[in-house]
């Protein structure tokens, strides 16, 4: 038998091992209106990368939520290849695909759209946007500490989660924000990235200001939805959780939140024969690794359906598959 130190440092000893995939993470793909575009790769150098997403950092949730970074996980600028998903039709469908196998089954999922000004979002920061949301689902069925959630959903579709760009919204140059809060601790995680996208085709209908958030200003660290613990034992009866954020876009309620079962998404089958594609109007540059010599650094993807950088890692890691869609060094 092991005495309660030995298993101590038995536990410590093996877990600078795990593979950072196993933990936390965030989008690394989206298909949109049947293409498929690769989002940005965290652990590559920014040099050289060119992608539809905003660029981010690192896996490690934001848990904090007045943080300047909290609108798409970074300063909310967009870097010097930034590309743009053009054409994307009002009412058209949006998938987001984070690493397999994602931990963390509570928690809501939420999609928000913030439009630019002018011509293009590139070069517009993220922060001084006014944000609605279009998609969420939080408690779809039980109880608050041992029920199914948004995030359990998401988990079930391989990972991913699909919205629909509401037929109504004007046409224009948009930010779309895809987030997924984890409340298995606290302070709650938020994982928020974000994409451009121009949509087409669209209605008239704009956002109201009871449907408009900044972010930072959309959450407080006081929010029901991030303050709640599943572990009480109140939470094991349960049964309402107030979704964060304002009310959906074109619902008519006039404060955030939802009951079990609201969700606007579709559930999403993850296609097998996507090819990724770049907006024709934005020429492509191939992502490099750290090393500049065609490898992938360590935590850096290698592979994956569409992916077109390096498929060899710096020694002494190996590249190992973590989806169709992704590969990833370690």
């Amino acid at each position: 038998m092991f005495s309660s130190t030995q298993l101590l440092a038995l536990t410590l000893a093996v877990l600078p091992q795990l593979p950072r995939v196993i933990a936390h993470g965030g989008v690394l793909s989206y298909n949109i209106a049947g293409k498929t575009y690769n989002g940005w790769q965290p652990y590559n150098t920014p040099v050289g990368q060119s992608s539809i997403q905003r660029p981010w950092a690192t896996y490690d949730p934001i848990q904090d939520a007045t943080l300047s970074t909290v609108a798409c996980n970074d300063d909310g600028t967009s870097p010097d290849g930034q590309l743009t998903a053009t054409s994307v039709p009002a009412g058209s469908k949006i998938t987001a695909y984070w690493n397999q196998v994602w931990p963390h089954p509570y928690g809501p999922m939420l999609t928000y759209l913030a439009q630019c000004p002018g011509s293009s979002c590139t070069g517009v920061n993220a922060q001084s946007l006014s944000w609605f949301k279009i998609d969420e689902a939080g408690l779809l069925s039980g109880t608050v500490g041992n029920g199914y959630w948004g995030s359990g959903k998401m988990i079930d579709q391989n990972s991913s989660w699909t919205s629909t760009i509401p037929a109504s919204v004007p046409s224009g140059n948009y930010l779309i924000r895809f987030e997924m809060i984890a409340l298995h601790s606290l302070p709650a995680q938020l994982y928020p990235e974000c994409a451009q996208i121009q949509i087409t085709g669209g209605g008239s209908r704009a956002p109201t200001s009871a449907e408009l958030v900044k972010f930072p200003g959309g959450y407080s660290n006081s929010d029901p939805g991030l303050t709640v613990n599943l572990y009480t034992n109140e939470a094991q009866t349960e049964t309402t959780y107030i979704i964060p954020g304002p009310p959906l876009y074109n619902s008519g309620a006039s404060t955030g939140g939802s009951s079990p079962g609201s969700s606007a998404s579709t559930p999403v089958s993850v296609p097998t024969t996507s090819v990724a594609t770049k907006p024709s109007s934005t020429p492509a540059s191939t992502p490099t690794s750290s090393s500049g010599q065609g490898t992938a650094a360590q935590w850096a993807q290698c592979g994956g359906q569409g992916w077109t950088g390096p498929t060899t890692c710096a020694s002494p890691y190996k590249c190992n598959v973590v989806n169709p869609y992704y590969s990833q060094c370690y």
